[in-house]
């Protein structure tokens, strides 16, 4: 069991069309930009939907061409981190946390909101706002956005991308704590194969919208499968 992506979209000239599956280890999409790593996110997420193809976690089928199946984003349980982390500006830390659950009552998700403070050392900052609190502390205001809904599954678009060395280092320990806190598969968009390495048991690599190799981070980097996963490695 794990997921089963297939997917097809054409879109402003760049075609996408890729197939691959997972367990439900850490996974990353590596690529250079526009080679559809985001775009594969959104069309698992269903915030954009895919010409054809099919989206299947576990028992769950989200998308199915066929049988012309769409679940609603609302109705997929994936946890969703943006690259900008989208934190509302005009909302305090508990406010963000909280919209990441419209469907609960206020008395549950006011109960998960205090856990996931807790948990992810936000004690403290609930009636700040964005702007007042440190670049590792929005992230894990995004994380337990995405998270107060007990998804299936996180989505990850370079969520550390902006931060700088030390700190990517601090979150790349933060995500692993995550993963065996929450014991649910991720999958990380990113351009840093070191980061790549660290954080995935296997990486899947995107090169114009097609899939060029898929493997552990070791088999990617002892055995590329072509110049271009060379390239790519050691940019």
């Amino acid at each position: 069991m794990g997921l089963y992506v297939n997917l097809q979209k054409k879109v402003n000239g760049f075609s996408l069309g890729i197939e691959w599956e997972i367990g439900h280890e850490p996974a990353v999409l590596f690529g250079f930009s526009g080679a559809g790593k985001s775009m594969t996110l959104q069309l698992i997420a269903g915030l954009m939907k895919p010409d054809s193809g099919v989206v299947h976690l576990d028992d769950t089928l989200y998308f199915d061409s066929l049988s012309k199946t769409d679940l609603p984003p609302q109705k997929r349980l994936f946890g969703y981190v943006f690259q900008d982390l989208a934190l509302f500006p005009h909302m305090t830390v508990w406010q963000n946390i909280l919209y990441g659950a419209p469907l609960l009552s206020g008395n549950e998700k006011a109960d998960r909101a205090h856990d996931l403070i807790r948990s992810f050392k936000l004690s403290g900052l609930e009636k700040r706002y964005p702007s007042e609190i440190s670049g590792g502390q929005k992230q894990r205001v995004a994380f337990a956005r995405a998270l107060i809904r007990r998804p299936r599954m996180l989505l990850l678009d370079e969520p550390f991308s902006a931060l700088d060395r030390p700190l990517r280092l601090e979150m790349r320990d933060f995500l692993k704590e995550v993963r065996e806190t929450f014991n649910i598969p991720a999958i990380l968009v990113t351009h840093d194969f070191d980061e790549a390495a660290a954080v995935s048991d296997q990486i899947i690599i995107y090169e114009h919208g097609r899939i060029t190799q898929t493997g552990s981070p070791e088999q990617v980097k002892t055995a590329p499968a072509n110049g271009y996963v060379s390239h790519l490695i050691s940019s």
